[in-house]
Order: C-alpha cells, then structure tokens, then sequence
C-alpha cells in the first residue's frame, strides 16, 4: 500500500461519519464513536468488554435487572450475534455483493440461541475470536472497499458505516450493563 493510500485509509476509518452512509435508527451506535480511529474503537471495545466479564461468574451472567429482560449471557450474545451479522454485509459489501439483505429480529434470535444454556468461558472465548475476525477483516479492506455500499434492511451502508455501527452497538451494551446490570450485582 502507498503512504497516501494508507492516510486516505486512515482518515476514512477515523473522524465523523456522514449521516448519509447509515440509516438514521443507528445513530444512536454510531455517535459513540464519533471522531475516533475504527480500529481502535474495536480494539478498546474488546479490552472494556473483557475486563467486565472478568468480573462475572457464571451464576451471575444469568442477572436479568427485570423479569422480561435479556440476562447478561444473552446481552453476550446479542452482541456477537450483531457483529456477526453487520461484519457478514460489510464483508459482502466490500466484495461488491449487489443483493440486498433482509434485516432480523434481534429478540427472536436470543429467543432461539440458548445463551442461558452455555458456559459464560465459552460465550467469552467466542467473542474474543469474533472480535478479532472483525477488526482483522477490516483492517483488510482497501479505501475503496471501505467506501462501498450495500442495501440491508430496506437502508442503504456504508461498509465502514457497519465497522462504526459494531463498535457504537457494543458501547451501546456495555452502558446498559453499567447502569442497569451491575448495580444489581453488588
């Protein structure tokens, strides 16, 4: 890569993100991040998240902070199942993938994945690896690709726009769990 490809990657992963490569339901994610490195937002992300969850045992990731409330391995979950799914269209987008993606029900997917069910070490270790695919896959990806567009859930991305989205989602979680999962913990 050139020295001027690599600033242009650079300043593409970094700064404010033009409203008009997400849909406006993910601001919420992506001013989170607003006016950091991509990157290190993942990187960070992962450090937080996992000096967190050391904290945890496996009996008390099953805390919901009211009844009909996600316990914390499902919030696990739902994170990575996220991650998954966003760094699936941006690796498609990238690649030029021209069809659109329907969007999902994030409720029916915890309903269906059974996180309550598996050990907390290995909700962990699967996110460990996930975050490392992700930031390891964009790190990959040339400007231009970084600039490309797809369709999903009826709007219109950027394929950084989903990086910036993975990475606001995860500090999205990760307040919630602050404020409403862990008061209750102590």
């Amino acid at each position: 890569m050139n020295p001027s490809s690599s600033l242009r990657k650079e300043q593409l992963l970094s700064g404010d993100l033009p409203e008009k490569e997400y849909a406006p339901y993910y601001q919420t994610y992506t001013s989170l991040c607003r006016g950091e490195n991509l990157l290190k937002c993942l990187a960070d992300g992962k450090e937080n998240f996992l000096a967190l969850a050391a904290t945890l045992t496996n009996e008390k990731a099953l805390y919901r902070y009211e009844e009909k409330k996600w316990s914390l391995k499902e919030v696990i979950g739902h994170i990575t199942d996220t991650e998954r799914i966003m760094a699936f269209r941006a690796l498609s987008f990238a690649r030029g993938e021209k069809a659109e993606f329907p969007g999902y029900d994030h409720n029916a997917y915890v309903d269906e994945a059974n996180f309550d069910e598996r050990p907390l070490n290995e909700l962990l270790t699967d996110y460990i690896h996930l975050r490392q695919s992700t930031i390891d896959l964009f790190e990959s990806f040339s400007p231009e690709m970084l600039l490309r567009t797809g369709t999903a859930s009826k709007c219109l991305f950027s394929v950084r726009a989903l990086g910036f989205i993975i990475a606001g989602h995860e500090r999205h979680h990760m307040k919630i769990i602050k404020n409403k999962y862990l008061p209750g913990l102590t």
